[in-house]
């Protein structure tokens, strides 16, 4: 089974996608990045923020994530970076660099389709 971890930017998570719902909703319709699991069997991990801008917590917090649910066998197994990092972040090469790095498994660039035309403007 696929355990699928969501990374997205704090900035964004905290005010503009509150709850971020459009996240779920793609994961859950398996719409977007997410319909290469239409035919597999996959859950939702979590949603983590990359720890603010620039990024410099991103490792420590994902090793955190790791090392709390290690112990329930509970390790993403794929990340996805949400839009809001791979459309509208400045740091977001440094950040990839640093998730594909710590990951240790497959990071996919996006998640939803559900972009409104004016949000990050």
């Amino acid at each position: 089974m696929e355990k699928i971890l969501i990374i997205g930017c704090k900035k964004t998570m905290n005010d503009v996608c509150i709850a971020c719902s459009r996240c779920m909703v793609g994961f859950n319709r398996r719409e977007g990045e997410f319909s290469r699991y239409k035919e597999k069997d996959a859950e939702l991990l979590g949603i983590l923020n990359c720890g603010d801008c620039p990024g410099a917590s991103i490792v420590p917090r994902l090793t955190q994530l790791n090392l709390w649910n290690k112990p329930m066998e509970e390790i993403p197994t794929i990340v996805h970076i949400a839009p809001c990092i791979v459309d509208h972040c400045e740091y977001r090469d440094v950040l990839l660099e640093k998730i594909k790095a710590k990951a240790g498994v497959d990071v996919v660039l996006g998640t939803h389709p559900y972009i409104p035309d004016q949000v990050f403007v």
